[in-house]
């Protein structure tokens, strides 16, 4: 069975995908680069046992990650406890079978390489991908498969925790879709501000993307709250919340 570690700015996923590509089971532990190996294991074994499922039923490995100081722990875990040698998604190291065509390949971040080979294999053509992360990106793959480029914007969880954080007075709220745009109290108009502004930025890149490519490309969302803008816009037209997961299978595919 593969082990497919996604580890990101917020959110660190460990799951376990079959023969076939199923995800058979994932567990989400919070990002923190002090994490060692031993702790991940020690979470990691507990929930494999809550799962009724075994380390041993680990064949191979592949990590994807773009936090640096969680490197040496999530390679260590990998070699002590899971007993292999981990791939680590990177452009020189493994067989991605995509190309980077920007100014510094070594710079792009090695989710939206995952991504990209993804959602090449599930939309057979160009496509843009939505990405509702810690920032929200939009990753631009062409009609053979490369990235070639996109836009990078403060996440909505981050805009929200801002805008909190500068206005003393101002609550925590849910990121949800108000039943209307005017709000009537403090709660509805920050929910109206934070769902309908990024919804505003979303299709108003989308467009400007769109019109800069000048031929026609689907646009594919995945991330936390992807299944939220996905039905909130006809600019999207596909939702995938495993898309990373997908992709990391694919590459081990490619590199057994």
């Amino acid at each position: 069975m593969l082990l497919a570690i996604d580890a990101g700015n917020t959110n660190i996923v460990l799951a376990l995908i079959g023969d076939k590509g199923e995800v058979r089971a994932r567990c989400r532990l919070a990002t923190d680069p002090k994490r060692t190996a031993d702790e991940l294991a020690l979470n990691f074994s507990q929930f494999l046992e809550l799962q009724k499922l075994k380390i041993e039923s680990i064949s191979q490995v592949i990590i994807s990650c773009v936090v640096p100081q969680l490197m040496f722990a999530l390679t260590s875990f990998a070699k002590n406890y899971c007993k292999v040698e981990p791939m680590v998604v990177h452009l020189k190291k493994l067989k991605l079978g995509v190309q980077a065509l920007v100014d510094s390949p070594h710079e792009v971040g090695a989710d939206r390489l995952v991504n990209t080979i993804a959602a090449f294999d599930l939309l057979k053509g160009p496509a843009v991908i939505v990405d509702f992360g810690t920032a929200t990106t939009f990753d631009i793959v062409n009609a053979e498969g490369n990235y070639c480029g996109g836009v990078i914007a403060p996440g909505v969880n981050l805009s929200l925790d801002a805008l909190q954080k500068a206005a003393a007075r101002l609550p925590e709220v849910e990121i949800t879709k108000p039943e209307s745009v005017i709000g009537t109290n403090t709660v509805r108009c920050m929910q109206s501000g934070v769902f309908y502004g990024y919804l505003g930025l979303v299709e108003g890149i989308l467009g400007r993307i769109k019109a800069e490519l000048g031929h026609p490309v689907k646009v594919l969302a995945t991330g936390g709250l992807s299944s939220l803008y996905g039905k909130a816009t006809n600019q999207i037209d596909r939702v995938e919340p495993d898309l990373t997961l997908h992709g990391l299978y694919l590459i081990a595919q490619r590199n057994l």
